[in-house]
């Protein structure tokens, strides 16, 4: 039999609560009940002492309920009040709070539940996950892999709705990303642009790729071989795992700890609200990411940073920017850029490759995951007669675009987002590195 505590008010009479009790005692252990506030019907210890059980009280509820969840251990926390006392936006906020706990949270017509750990690794684990899509996580994800490369012998697990049927091992002494690799593997009918191509090329570090499909609230997954390509990595030569989510998904698998990627420009209340707490409570690290105008003023990127404090003030935020890396030669080119980044912020990305690299930019598209503005950009691209075409390794950067330069015999050159600290005085390895630590991975 499962165990549980109740959440209970004062809107109702405690002998209506201790009659619910006894029902729920029918299919559950009921082990305590939390005290959540309210008046109306409860006014003395001695009304709560009616309900039949140990009663949990303190002025913060949510407070209350994570020290009976930690004291009493349950599998799930059962809800039998209701508004005033709690409305649509509190229970979100239980929700998080629960699930931060490993613990499911239901009511009368909702249930939420924890992501499933389907496996578990015998190394040292991390977890880079994200709020959402085109937030820069799996650029992220790279430069933890090529950070934590520097001391140790990574292996990164990749998840995406693009991904493989089987785990697919890239080893990084075995395979070279060039155009006519993946061309040959797009022209099998595979997603030459999943995240495990793009780690292999920014990072050097071997990836394995897998799939999902689907994408709960908390970040489960309706189905992914997460936990398959978890079994393969047991068979690498490396000493820690790194584990890439997908959009706001989170690997089926248990992590020693989690980096978390959130996107400055992001809603504010997708972080103070609905499940985004429940990310916030669960990670290490956050690297909040394209923190510049015009994406966003510096008004929103502070109140960003107040919203995630105010929720995990114990973690460390790093603010950042992205800016392109050249995966080859760009030096004295007339080059033309394809790209998922907006529209707004071409300017700045193509003013930064001329003045960093050396080269004319003398065409943008920003439709590299919109594949019929995406052509006819490259239709456009023809009459500037570039010497290269740069290209993130995304979307339709394979299928598309590689394979429009090998046609039109121009060279192609992939180009990787280095997230960038917003603040001189912060090194983002050095917070990378300070995860690995803490989890005991020593250098």
């Amino acid at each position: 039999m499962k165990k549980a505590i109740v959440l209970t008010d004062g809107e109702h009479y405690p002998a209506v609560t201790h009659d619910a009790i006894e029902v729920l005692k029918g299919e559950l252990d009921i082990l305590a009940a939390v005290f959540i506030g309210g008046t109306e019907k409860i006014g003395s210890d001695s009304d709560l002492a009616r309900l039949g059980v140990p009663v949990v009280h303190e002025d913060d509820y949510l407070h209350a309920i994570a020290a009976a969840i930690d004291k009493y251990d349950p599998d799930e926390v059962v809800d039998l009040s209701d508004e005033p006392v709690v409305g649509y936006k509190e229970r979100f906020e239980i929700a998080s709070n629960v699930l931060a706990k490993g613990v499911a949270y239901r009511g009368a017509d909702f249930q939420f539940t924890p992501p499933v750990e389907a496996a578990r690794v015998s190394r040292p684990s991390i977890s880079v996950i994200g709020t959402g899509k085109r937030i820069g996580k799996t650029a992220v994800g790279g430069f933890v892999a090529r950070t934590l490369a520097k001391k140790y012998n990574p292996v990164v697990v990749t998840m995406g709705r693009g991904g493989p049927a089987e785990p697919e091992l890239l080893s990084a002494s075995e395979i070279e990303i060039t155009p006519e690799y993946l061309l040959s593997v797009s022209k099998q009918g595979r997603h030459a642009s999943s995240d495990h191509f793009e780690d292999l090329l920014t990072s050097r570090v071997t990836t394995i790729g897998c799939r999902r499909c689907g994408g709960g609230m908390s970040g489960q997954t309706f189905v992914s071989n997460v936990d398959r390509g978890a079994e393969l990595s047991e068979k690498i030569d490396a000493d820690i795992v790194i584990f890439e989510g997908s959009g706001s998904s989170i690997p089926s698998v248990h992590t020693d700890a989690r980096i978390l990627v959130i996107g400055a420009h992001q809603p504010v209340e997708y972080m103070r609200s609905y499940l985004g707490p429940y990310r916030i409570l669960t990670s290490d690290l956050i690297v909040l990411t394209m923190c510049e105008s015009p994406m966003v003023d510096q008004a929103k990127i502070d109140e960003m940073v107040e919203a995630i404090h105010e929720i995990n003030a114990g973690c460390t935020v790093v603010k950042t920017i992205f800016r392109p890396r050249p995966i080859g030669d760009i030096t004295g080119k007339r080059i033309v850029l394809t790209l998922t980044t907006p529209a707004v912020m071409t300017d700045a990305i193509s003013a930064y490759l001329e003045k960093t690299y050396g080269c004319e930019v003398v065409g943008v598209s920003s439709h590299l995951s919109n594949r019929p503005l995406l052509r006819e950009d490259l239709a456009r691209f023809e009459t500037l007669k570039p010497d290269a075409i740069v290209s993130e390794l995304k979307a339709a950067a394979v299928d598309v675009v590689t394979e429009w330069a090998v046609r039109k015999g121009l060279e192609i050159v992939y180009i990787d987002n280095e997230p960038i600290p917003t603040d001189a005085s912060i090194d983002l390895e050095e917070e990378v590195l300070k995860v690995a630590r803490k989890i005991k991975l020593h250098d």
